[in-house]
This record gives structure tokens, C-alpha cells and sequence, in this order.
């Protein structure tokens, strides 16, 4: 007999976390990538601005996540061996993190380097940081590998959040889905 979980994560928490997922995929398709030439390439400023706006958006959606978190507490969740509550608690946490150094080391390493943020609609975001392009340069690899690494930390949540639904049967997938009927 499996231990279902107890509840559902509410309207407003799933919903912040689905578009925070979707904005991250689609930052990550939309980002211009490569060298500074390219990414600042007339041709590719659609681009670039629209993944600034969303790295913008996903800052903004990690704030008020953290916040709703402190006034709505999650479910109590189904009875789980203690290494998987803790590596779920550490993924958790590394995808907050990543949440958060993401946009901040994309909007650093772009003033370092001398570069305004500059959003759609043509919103310019002035550096007001000193320009180091060597250090701007640096946190740019560095937010590139964070980059990739939010994703396969998503990836990898994912396939947890399948495992516990189709092996454990334990409800933890249907507590962030809030369009899909819970079985009795």
C-alpha cells in the first residue's frame, strides 16, 4: 500500500511555479548565447531583449515565490526515506538559488562589461556598476553554466516528480497540478 501525500500545493503557488518554469525554458531558448559580438549584434536584439525581459520576469516571479512561501505553507507531503527528502530539499533549494544567481549574474556581467540592460519596449536598465569587462566577461561564462545547470537540475526534479507518480504512486506529482482530478 503506498502513503499518498495529503494535499495540494494552492492556485497561486502552482501557478507561480508553472510560469517560472515556463519563462526559464523560454529564456533559455530565446538567450542569444556565444561571444559578446554576437549576443550584441543588431540582429540578434529581439533576442537578447526578450531574454532580458524574462530574466527580468523570473527574478521578479523568485521574489514573490519566496514571499507567498513565508504566508502559504506547502502540503504536508507523503512519508518518503529520509535521503530522498533530503535530496529533494537540496534540489529545491539549488533551483531557488539558481533562480536567483541567474538573472543577477546575467544583469552583472553585462554592466561590467559595459552593456545597459535593455528590456522590450525598449526599457534601457543603466549599469551602476563600475565597467571591469575582464570580471564581466568571467560572470558571463559563469552565468552560462548556470544556465545549463538550472535545466538539469529542472530535468532531473522531473523525472523525480515522474518516478514518484508512476513507481511510488504517492500523489507528490499531483500536488502541483491542479488541473488533473487526485484518484481516490
Amino acid at each position: 500500500m503506498h502513503r499518498v501525500a495529503t494535499g495540494r500545493y494552492g492556485a497561486i503557488a502552482q501557478w507561480l511555479h508553472w510560469i517560472t518554469a515556463a519563462l526559464v525554458v523560454i529564456a533559455f531558448i530565446y538567450g542569444p548565447g556565444g561571444s559578446e559580438e554576437r549576443v550584441y549584434s543588431p540582429a540578434r536584439d529581439f533576442d537578447r531583449q526578450l531574454h532580458e525581459t524574462l530574466g527580468v520576469c523570473v527574478f521578479v516571479l523568485a521574489v514573490t515565490r519566496v514571499l507567498w512561501r513565508t504566508v502559504a505553507s506547502p502540503p504536508e507531503s507523503a512519508p518518503t526515506p529520509r535521503w530522498m527528502r533530503l535530496a529533494a530539499k537540496a534540489v529545491h533549494g539549488a533551483l531557488y538559488l539558481l533562480l536567483f544567481a541567474l538573472p543577477i549574474t546575467a544583469a552583472c556581467g553585462a554592466w561590467l562589461e559595459g552593456h545597459p540592460l535593455t528590456l522590450l519596449g525598449g526599457l534601457r536598465i543603466a549599469s551602476p556598476l563600475a565597467a571591469s569587462h575582464r570580471l564581466g566577461a568571467t560572470i558571463a561564462k559563469i552565468r552560462t553554466w548556470l544556465g545549463d545547470a538550472i535545466l538539469r537540475l529542472a530535468g532531473v526534479r522531473a523525472l523525480a516528480e515522474i518516478h514518484h507518480h508512476v513507481v511510488m504512486r504517492d500523489g507528490v506529482l499531483l500536488s502541483m497540478l491542479r488541473w488533473v482530478a487526485r484518484r481516490k
